[in-house]
């Protein structure tokens, strides 16, 4: 088994642990919290979210 992603915040994924998410269109997305999914559900950004790994290079903070 790889470890995973997260789609939205960028933390690695444990096998077995996570959510699935799969469109219509065929893409896929992995969450590791309700959190995430949510947020992304939402529409958010992750660049303009601060907790996000992407966030967190997009406000200089890391």
């Amino acid at each position: 088994m790889e470890a995973r992603k997260c789609s939205f915040c960028g933390s690695l994924l444990e096998p077995g642990t996570g959510i699935l998410y799969a469109k219509r269109d065929g893409s896929t997305y992995y969450f590791c919290s309700s959190k995430c999914r949510s947020n992304h559900k939402l529409g958010r950004l992750p660049r303009r979210t601060v907790w996000t790994e992407q966030g967190r290079i997009y406000l200089k903070k890391e």
